[in-house]
């Protein structure tokens, strides 16, 4: 039996969901019992499923478990929950198909969670090189975010052991399930793993601002919802003064990733439809 299982909700994902796969089935991995992949596409118009099925001959020459559900509905939340339903593992790692762990992440997430007390684990999150100079521009300054250098975000990758999957049954139909469930722990048992994954921001002025605007909706969503997980925030503060210094060191930067905040505000938080959550 396996005694971890990666999750990985993929719709419409078939020029990344090889990359993904490759980076899990080159992780390293010592202990004797093994962990499962479960890809779970969720109404993929493309070529998601064939992609992840191509990939289960490799997985079995190294000894390792690769499952592929074919879901005709769509929705990532309904993917989570149909992929719970068979993993088998006691530990759970909930990966996005356009994120890279590195090597060590996995197993290092194994052993922060492999004990009896509920805890909640992400690794350490690294920006992938964007292509457009707005992305670029932006993802200078997001990175020096104190809740990015400080916290344990969870976004594209989030890991929970069985008495941490306990705090919540199905994963409610809400916007931001990484938010919901880092909330349902407090800040004493979430763990950093000091070990990267790889994960990209969307490219160009208008994806950033259509992403911005649906993760502020999906704060105001937990908030209105939810509002006793808010207890468990410790998302540090971002004062002035460290504003003013990161916009002398970065006119151009700070003015790309504030304009989109400004953008947002003034247009609006609602979100419409689905859209990458970076």
């Amino acid at each position: 039996m396996p005694v971890l299982s990666v999750l990985i909700p993929a719709s419409n994902e078939e020029a990344l969901i090889g990359d993904c796969l490759r980076a899990v089935l080159h992780s390293t991995w010592e202990h004797a019992a093994p962990f499962e992949t479960i890809v779970i596409s969720n109404g993929s118009t493309d070529r998601t499923t064939a992609k992840a099925l191509e990939m289960k001959p490799l997985f079995q020459a190294t000894g390792r478990i690769l499952h592929v559900l074919d879901r005709k509905e769509g929705g990532k939340l309904g993917a989570l929950n149909a992929g719970d339903h068979i993993a088998r593992a006691p530990i759970r790692v909930y990966l996005d198909a356009d994120v890279e762990v590195s090597k060590p992440l996995i197993a290092k997430l194994f052993d922060a969670l492999d004990q009896p007390e509920p805890r909640y684990a992400s690794g350490r999150l690294e920006l992938a090189p964007a292509r457009t100079w707005t992305t670029r521009a932006y993802a200078r300054i997001y990175a020096q975010v104190p809740f990015m250098k400080h916290g344990v975000p969870g976004a594209g990758l989030f890991a929970v052991n069985a008495a941490g999957r306990m705090r919540w049954g199905a994963f409610p139909n809400i916007i931001s399930d990484d938010t919901f469930v880092r909330l349902s722990f407090r800040p004493e048992e979430r763990v950093a793993v000091d070990a990267p994954c790889t994960w990209p921001l969307v490219e160009g002025w208008r994806n950033l601002v259509r992403v911005r605007r649906r993760q502020n909706a999906g704060v105001d969503e937990i908030q209105e919802y939810y509002p006793e997980l808010l207890d468990n925030d410790d998302k540090p503060p971002f004062p002035a003064r460290d504003k003013m210094k990161l916009t002398l060191k970065d006119p151009l930067g700070f003015a790309v990733y504030s304009g989109v905040a400004l953008a947002v505000r003034l247009t609006g938080s609602k979100a419409t439809g689905w859209s990458r959550g970076r």
